[in-house]
């Protein structure tokens, strides 16, 4: 069963002294490798409250650096050739969404064909309080936002009329000829809707296969209710990171969780490999074994 392999490199700057440059040398390996994407984690700023965070334990204290996604990746961009550049995600409301088209737009020129947009609503109040902007409103926004920057990637001059977004007559160059957009939204029927409207691939939230594989089917149904092909759908999931008794993370144990993700529709797998890279030197082994793993299950 095909797919791809995605590492998550949140954290990775650690391992350099938190120099974003070492994320570069870290993208680099993994392209050697055989990775087939990346993705960055975005925060704009951060309130105190992460124990509001609904989603278990938020993995850092507020006062982290969370390094601006489509900056590094551009950087990334110009010093590599094959491996795709993602978000997980990327809070696409806290951008207009003509200065994320033009952003995109950028990245793509940068690595043309390499970009596939991983967006999210956000989840903490004070962020969007910080920007000027609503909280309210932010996931429909957010589906505006994709049908905004695909038609101003598609025409020149470009017209939308939305909601929350409308422009008549405007240029944004330069375009992409794509870029796919996946959101992480869960996969009730109004947001597998709105997918199917609009979007190209989910990221779930779970990484229980029985539970996010119902999500693929409830996406399959929507693409075939808006005429699309259900094939269509990329699904990138996280690996459920496993540990021994000792709390010390397990690798195989944590690739031996593949096949029932495939199986349950994950065209994408994704893993952190902070869990399992404690030194620089690590990188070249770990990725090495990653693309072995993609072998063995492809």
């Amino acid at each position: 069963m095909s797919f791809k392999l995605s590492i998550g490199i949140y954290g990775l700057e650690n391992l350099y002294g938190g120099s974003p440059r070492g994320l570069i040398e870290v993208a680099q390996k993994a392209e050697a490798a055989g990775i087939d994407q990346l993705s960055m984690t975005d925060h704009v700023v951060m309130g105190s409250r992460t124990d509001r965070y609904p989603y278990g334990e938020f993995p850092s204290p507020p006062e982290t650096p969370w390094l601006e996604p489509m900056t590094i990746e551009a950087a990334i961009a110009g010093s590599t050739d094959k491996i795709e550049l993602s978000q997980g995600i990327l809070i696409s409301p806290l951008r207009s969404a003509a200065l994320l088209a033009k952003q995109v737009g950028t990245l793509d020129a940068l690595a043309p064909g390499r970009v596939v947009m991983g967006l999210g609503t956000g989840w903490q109040r004070e962020e969007f309080e910080a920007s000027g902007l609503p909280f309210a409103g932010r996931k429909s926004y957010m589906f505006e936002q994709i049908g905004a920057m695909k038609a101003l990637w598609k025409d020149a001059p470009a017209s939308y009329q939305g909601e929350k977004i409308a422009f008549n007559d405007i240029y944004c160059r330069p375009a992409p000829e794509t870029v796919p957009c996946w959101v992480g939204v869960k996969a009730n029927e109004e947001n597998c809707k709105a997918i199917a409207q609009v979007a190209d691939g989910w990221i779930p939230i779970e990484q229980d296969p029985a539970v996010f594989g119902e999500g693929v089917k409830a996406l399959h149904r929507a693409f075939e209710d808006a005429g699309r092909d259900p094939a269509e759908l990329q699904v990138r999931a996280m690996v459920e990171h496993k540990f021994d008794a000792n709390g010390n993370p397990d690798y195989q144990a944590t690739i031996d969780t593949i096949p029932a993700m495939l199986e349950a529709g994950a065209t994408y797998i994704e893993i952190l490999p902070l869990y399992f890279v404690y030194d620089v030197a690590m990188f070249d082994e770990f990725f090495g074994r990653l693309a072995e793993a993609k072998k063995q299950f492809a």
